[in-house]
């Protein structure tokens, strides 16, 4: 029952107290702790903003994650959290817990096994370290936006249901859509490029699906896709460089508005060179194998050269970023504008491709499209695709398209490398691995 107390008082944030002292508040939350010492009680109580201690006697404490709400005076309390603590005088509980956590969540740790965390993750994602990794997630995520709208690009939504992929390949997850064969969009790519011939510079915030049969700490099969696109480029050298601007701007903002939760999570915040140094695969490649010992094979860089890359810019340029660039051929999509020779001429092996590593990991894939038609044509059928399933996107590059590129970064994979989260699936609220189709 609401009391006369409860509808006369407006709701105190945790976080606020410090400026009620000796005031009577009103605190809405879930009560994230409790202790009952004869007859005194203590208990902890947990809103969107923080902790706060209550203290009061003969008080009926529910069940941890009950919601409640708690009525009492501010008071100074150097060993509560913030610094202050709430005399109780009323506790009410909005709706009780039936049954106690399944997990004990102020005590959860991500060293313990990962399984159990996400198994209950409809309890755990209120941990205060789980929702701390989200949080600046969202802040990322939000700078991210500003910067480029600043910068003149406009927001898309893109389809998720395709007739092909955008990256050719088996990694597709078919759905039957009205008794045709469809997929999730492992990429808004095509689409992306598309809308370039309409706003010219564009950018997306959403889902992405890869159908692949990875089971490590570094994979999602559903991830948040931060995609760039934008025209009237002279070469890649524009799309990195629109990176580097990025990548400054979201580590300001999470400078400015994140830093309890990067403090809580022991997170420090790399700075962005004005030039992020950029170094060619074929340059890496050797690199790793003369000063390190360790033989890159395949087409890429493997994990243990990229971390390798890294460290070497960190011990001798003092920066957590590089740019690999001038990808072979084989190891990019169909669409990759192929690099010049120095008389100007195609370089059919090598492409404008680009990758960006943080601190050991890939979280960027970029590069310059092709953007005239019978270029376009020539790769796809030297990728051996079927034309016609990309019809609807090459129909486009008939209409005058100008040169073009952009980039994608993994919202989970920077947000877990930001924060030092060794398992990405950490770094998503409900992830979906190999395995893992539930909560």
């Amino acid at each position: 029952m609401t009391t006369a107390a409860s509808t006369q008082l407006q709701r105190t944030l945790t976080r606020e107290l410090p400026q009620h002292e000796g005031q009577t508040v009103k605190l809405l939350g879930f009560l994230h702790a409790r202790r009952d010492l004869g007859g005194v009680q203590f208990l902890v109580l947990r809103d969107r903003s923080g902790l706060a201690q209550g203290v009061g006697a003969g008080l009926d404490l529910p069940l941890p994650e009950s919601s409640i709400e708690v009525i009492g005076k501010v008071k100074a309390h150097a060993k509560a959290p913030g610094g202050y603590e709430v005399q109780v005088e009323s506790l009410r509980v909005l709706t009780p817990a039936v049954e106690p956590p399944p997990v004990e969540i102020p005590k959860m740790e991500w060293n313990v096994n990962p399984e159990t965390l996400l198994d209950y993750r409809v309890v755990t994602v209120r941990g205060l370290k789980e929702r701390a990794a989200l949080k600046v997630q969202a802040e990322l995520v939000a700078a991210f936006r500003d910067h480029l709208t600043a910068e003149g690009f406009t927001e898309i939504s893109t389809p998720k249901i395709v007739s092909a992929g955008a990256e050719g390949g088996a990694n597709l997850f078919p759905i039957d859509y009205f008794g045709h064969p469809a997929y999730l969009a492992q990429s808004p790519q095509l689409y992306k490029q598309i809308m370039v011939g309409v706003f010219e510079r564009v950018f997306e915030v959403a889902p992405v699906y890869r159908a692949e049969e990875h089971a490590t700490s570094r994979h999602l099969n559903e991830y948040l896709s931060l995609d760039v696109e934008m025209g009237f480029i002279e070469s890649e050298e524009d799309v990195m460089d629109l990176e580097t601007r990025v990548l400054a701007a979201i580590m300001a903002r999470l400078k400015e508005r994140a830093q309890p939760e990067l403090a809580l999570l022991g997170a420090a915040l790399p700075e962005v060179p004005a030039h992020i140094p950029r170094i060619t695969l074929l340059e890496a490649r050797q690199l790793v194998t003369e000063k390190y010992g360790h033989a890159v094979g395949g087409k890429d860089l493997d994990p243990e050269a990229e971390r390798l890359l890294s460290q070497h810019y960190a011990e001798t340029q003092g920066t957590d970023f590089v740019f690999v660039t001038k990808y072979p051929r084989a190891a990019r999509p169909f669409y990759t504008h192929a690099d010049h020779n120095a008389d100007g001429s195609l370089n059919p092996d090598l492409t404008r491709g680009f990758d960006l590593l943080f601190r050991g990991i890939e979280i960027t894939s970029g590069g310059q499209r092709i953007h005239e038609y019978p270029m376009l044509q020539d790769s796809i059928a030297e990728y051996r695709l079927n034309p016609e399933s990309l019809a609807g996107y090459t129909e486009v590059f008939k209409y005058g398209m100008p040169p073009h590129g952009g980039f994608a970064i993994g919202a989970e994979r920077l947000t877990a490398k930001l924060l030092g989260i060794s398992n990405v699936r950490y770094a998503r609220a409900f992830p979906r691995d190999r395995h893992r189709l539930t909560p």
